[in-house]
């Protein structure tokens, strides 16, 4: 039986999910591609940014809120494509998105300056974020409680390949045919997907949709935010990604015109966060079989909290040069494999059935939580490593506090 007939069921005329809850790995890989939008997005035109900076004259500032704009769309159509999945299906939801994000790629590549390129950046975030925030409800779909977490795992283990390839791959392209052609680039891989999308089942059977209307379903994003244990779950994702968005957004500066490093090359520095994701993924996985992904999480928010004021004290000082800040900031960017999927898994297991929104909430906080700390960077750009030191200084101090919403409350005991 083929990877895409393993999963297909007939419902009321529709494709549908789970006639075996073991999906082949060729769907697996579509869920990956899916669930990397975000990266490929964002990591492909890192070691353009300073070139665009002097090809669209503006200021260093201006050209890092590009990554603002960007979450600005990323996190605020989430909270939109996950009710509209919960009651059409993950499919039609994704396509939709994807279509947006050919547009607004289109866009991107035709700006002739900054704040055009932020605009059409906000529209390609609107497409893109469908295909991440419903990858994890697709998950969620298929899989339960610490097998889903090994699940995540994976597929970002897998994901986690694009952003290592990204900048090497848009370095290349930059030095080839300028930093237009990355846009152009990325309406070709949209198409692509949709293609791919199209070839594996839906995983939200019919009778498992939600069939109350959008207006009151996205209003519900007020019932959900009250639950104590979900906003800590949403919290120590969000602080983290504020701290890695501070990441993508400052190293470019940092690495490229403070400290001189080839441009070329860049992506070789980068990748080494990367790796570190990889691997931390590849633990996480056989540690969520071990013990809990609560308590897989509390260790990885330590070692962000440890790690971040870490970076923060090799950026104000200046001790041990690129490379004195180079090994923190890999040790911090580790720590997503054992943050993101946990608290993914955790915000999920209460809500079976609402897992297209409450997936859209957990991106919608994370990657808004990314807008300041990407436009925090921005903001107090002083030409030093300091702005970008003291947001992922500030953002593992975060991730550890928010643990404190995961203890159970007197009166819940």
């Amino acid at each position: 039986m083929s990877d895409v007939n393993q999963l297909e069921l007939c419902v009321d005329g529709e494709t549908s999910a789970l006639a075996d809850p073991r999906p082949g790995w060729y769907v697996l890989g579509v869920l990956s591609l899916l669930m990397g939008f975000a990266s490929i997005s964002t990591d492909l035109y890192l070691p353009a940014m300073p070139v665009m900076s002097g090809s669209l004259h503006a200021n260093t500032g201006l050209i890092e809120w590009t990554i603002s704009g960007y979450l600005i769309g990323f996190s605020s159509g989430q909270l939109l494509w996950g009710p509209i999945s919960d009651r059409y299906g993950r499919r039609l939801a994704v396509g939709s998105g994807l279509i947006l994000f050919v547009v607004g790629s289109v866009g991107c590549a035709l700006s002739k300056d900054a704040m055009t390129l932020i605009g059409w950046r906000i529209v390609q975030a609107l497409g893109a974020c469908a295909s991440v925030a419903l990858s994890r409800a697709m998950v969620r779909d298929l899989y339960e409680g610490n097998r889903a977490a090994q699940m995540l795992s994976t597929l970002i283990t897998v994901m986690a390949v694009m952003p290592l390839v990204g900048p090497l791959l848009g370095g290349q392209i930059v030095a080839m045919s300028g930093w237009r052609a990355i846009f152009w680039f990325l309406v070709a891989v949209g198409l692509v997907t949709l293609g791919a999308l199209y070839t594996i089942p839906e995983t939200l059977p019919v009778q498992s949709r939600n069939t109350e209307p959008l207006r009151r379903a996205v209003l519900r994003y007020f019932e959900l935010l009250k639950n104590r244990r979900l906003l800590g779950y949403l919290s120590t994702g969000g602080f983290l990604y504020a701290g890695m968005f501070a990441y993508v957004a400052g190293t470019p500066f940092v690495y490229i015109s403070y400290y001189h490093f080839p441009a070329r090359l860049y992506g070789l520095l980068f990748g080494l966060g990367i790796i570190g994701i990889m691997l931390a993924n590849t633990l996480n996985r056989w540690l969520v079989g071990h013990f809990s992904y609560d308590r897989v999480l509390l260790s990885g928010a330590v070692a962000a909290f440890g790690s971040g004021v870490w970076a923060g004290f090799a950026a104000y000082s200046g001790l041990g040069g690129l490379w004195g800040l180079v090994v923190p900031l890999f040790f911090f960017a580790s720590t997503t494999g054992l943050i993101v999927a946990n608290s993914i898994t955790g915000a999920l297991a209460d809500f079976p059935n609402r897992a297209g929104a409450v997936s859209a909430l957990t991106g919608a906080v994370q990657y808004g939580s990314g807008i300041f700390g990407s436009g925090l960077v921005g903001l107090w750009a002083d030409g030093t490593p300091w702005p970008l030191g003291l947001v992922v200084a500030l953002s593992g101090i975060g991730c550890l506090l928010s643990m404190v919403l995961l203890i159970p409350s007197r009166s819940a005991k």
